[in-house]
This record gives C-alpha cells, structure tokens and sequence, in this order.
C-alpha cells in the first residue's frame, strides 16, 4: 500500500482538494463557495472552520477514512520570504498565517486548515513552495530607486514542479541543471533557475515582466506617474489597470487565448498585433533571463495554461530557439505539485525545511 496525502488549495471562491495514493489520485474535488456566504466573514483567518468543515465532509462522501492518512498538504500563503522546498507547518507559521501581516490572500488558510486535520491523528502537516519563496541574489533586489526593492513573487510551486520534472525526465538532478521557465497563464513569471534556486524573476503579480491575459507587465513610468496624478483615475483603476484589466482585457476585451486565435484566423489584424506583442514580451524576458545565467542554460521551459497555445508557443519559440533546447510542459496540475513535495519528505528523498 502506498502512502497517503490529502492535498488542500484554497482559493478566493472555491477549495480545491485531492486525495493521493503517492503519485495517483484516489480523488479531487473542488467546492465552491457562495459569495454571500464568506462575506459573512471578517477576513481570511475566520474562514477556517467553516471551510474545513466542508473539507471533511467531502473527504468522508468519498468514504475515505482520515485516519488512513499519512500526511496533510496545504497551499503556502503570504508568509516572510522563503527557500524553496517543503515545510513543516509549526507555530509560527500558524502565527503569520492566522495575522495575515503579509497580506489577506485565501492561500493562507491552506495550511491552518493541514495543521488542524493533521494534529487531530498526529501526523505531519505541509506547504510546498509558496508564492513568498525568495531565492533572489542581492543583485537582483536592485530596482534603480533605493525606497523601492524588487521583490520575489511568482507562480514558484508550478516553476519549481515542473524543473523537477524536467530534471527526472533528464535524468539528471535539479540541483545540477540551469533552467529558465516561463509560467505562462492569467500572469507571467520567467524564472532563472540556477542549481536549484531561482535566483531572479519577474513581479508577476505587480507590473513587472511581459503582459499577460490579464495584467499589463511593465509600462513606462513617466506617462502612469502623470496618470496617477492627472485627479482623473482613482488609486482602484490604476491598479485594475495593472492587475486584472491589463494586457489582452485592456486591448481585446477578454482574457481567453483561444478567443484570441479565432479572431486571428477570421482576420483581426488588432488581435494579431497584440496576441503576438505577448509572445513578444515573453521572448524578450527570457532573453533577459538567459543573460541572469551568463549563456550557461542548459533548457528553456515553457509551462502553464497557455502552453497549450500553439500559436502563442511558436511565436515564443521562433525567437529563442536560438538560445538552447526548448522544452514545452503544458498546463500546471497545483495538486499534484503539492502531493509530490509531501512525498519527498515522506520517502526521505529530502528534509523538511523548517518555518
């Protein structure tokens, strides 16, 4: 029999969960939440009984013993900055997570909710690579203005899983490779991934990088600065503009790429211009990145929901190819990602960082 681990993500309107066999899924289910019912809430934090709860009502529909359990997996949340790797939920994590100082994201309650299952029959409780993973070398903090330093925040469980995966299809370990990867989804992170550590990435979160369906990357300052102050946009639709109306919503309208392609193959020559100033953007920051390694990479990898796009993917790879071997790892399975850092530690292929 194999081992075990119940895997929870939780997001801002739903709860993704999974059951794990090792590497196979005995279960997943997703349960979404009305907006009515966790405005009910004050904040994040007070969301915890009420979601776990439901988790364990749908652990028990499938008429899964908890008790079988060897380990519980939560989403990382907004914690300090971090090493990569797998870590044992303690209490001063439970103590960052619970005050949110480093902001309210659902996240957060992943691994409260792993810790509380997980005490209850006294096995152990994990994150795995949040998005505070921070393996940046000083250099890279550098930002041009001193009040200001670049910070770390990036799709880091998907880029991390996907370079282990590279390296075991290789045949190689990930701490021998230098990789850059591209998550390419609602936001963009391009990653340089030197032995293990991803050691400068771009701000998906906060307009840095290239464009992406929803956020709008990096723009000249001059011009926003004047934005910001012309008395005609509030602080909210500045931001909207960066984060979740930016990129292809500002231009096309929708954020769906396969939308996008239609209207290319009925002759949008708009939708063209701006599908392919995407692929672009992504090209030119793993150049950027590729120059972070001084020429040394031994694969570029792209990953993430728009990977599937071949139009979009061969667009970005007729200008990189150049550089090194191109390897495409569509999609991104978080769950799965999760289940896996769990079993390393499980199978003593690593330790357990500590918090």
């Amino acid at each position: 029999m194999g081992k075990f681990v119940l895997v929870i993500n939780p997001g801002s309107t739903s709860t993704k969960i999974a059951l794990f066999e090792d590497e196979t899924t005995v279960f997943e289910s997703k349960i979404s939440h009305e907006t009515e019912d966790l405005q009910k809430f004050p904040n994040v934090a007070s969301q915890f009984e009420f979601r776990k709860d439901l988790i364990e009502k749908e652990v028990k529909k499938h008429g899964f013993n908890i008790s079988k359990l060897d380990a519980v997996c939560g989403r990382g949340g907004l914690l300090k900055p971090i090493q990569g790797g797998t870590y044992l939920v303690n209490e001063e994590m439970i103590k960052d997570l619970t005050e949110a100082k480093r902001g309210e994201h659902a996240s957060n309650l992943g691994g409260l909710i792993a810790k509380d299952i997980a005490d209850e029959i006294s096995i152990p409780a994990f994150i795995v690579d949040p998005v505070a993973v921070d393996e940046m070398e000083d250099i890279a903090r550098i930002s041009g203005m001193p009040i200001i330093e670049r910070p770390s925040l990036f799709h880091a469980l998907n880029q991390k899983a996907i370079a282990r995966q590279v390296a075991k299809d290789k045949g190689k370990n990930y701490e021998s490779l230098n990789l850059v990867v591209a998550h390419l989804g609602g936001g963009i992170s391009v990653g340089a991934h030197q032995k293990g550590k991803v050691i400068d990435v771009n701000n998906a979160l906060d307009g840095d990088g290239p464009m992406s369906p929803e956020r709008s990357g990096s723009v000249p300052l001059g011009p926003l600065y004047k934005m910001c102050f012309s008395g005609q946009y509030t602080l909210d639709e500045i931001k909207s503009m960066n984060y979740g109306k930016g990129g292809l919503v500002a231009y096309l309208g929708t954020n769906n790429a396969v939308d996008v392609v239609k209207r290319i193959e009925q002759g949008d020559e708009k939708a063209k211009l701006i599908y392919e100033a995407m692929a672009y953007q992504i090209a030119k920051e793993i150049g950027a990145c590729c120059t972070v390694l001084k020429g040394d990479i031994d694969y570029i990898v792209l990953t993430g929901g728009l990977a599937h796009e071949k139009y979009l993917i061969n667009k970005i790879v007729e200008r990189i190819s150049f550089i090194t071997e191109v390897l495409i790892y569509p999609g991104e399975n978080e769950l799965l990602s999760l289940a896996q850092g769990a079993l390393r530690v499980l199978n003593q292929e690593e330790e357990a960082k500590t918090y």
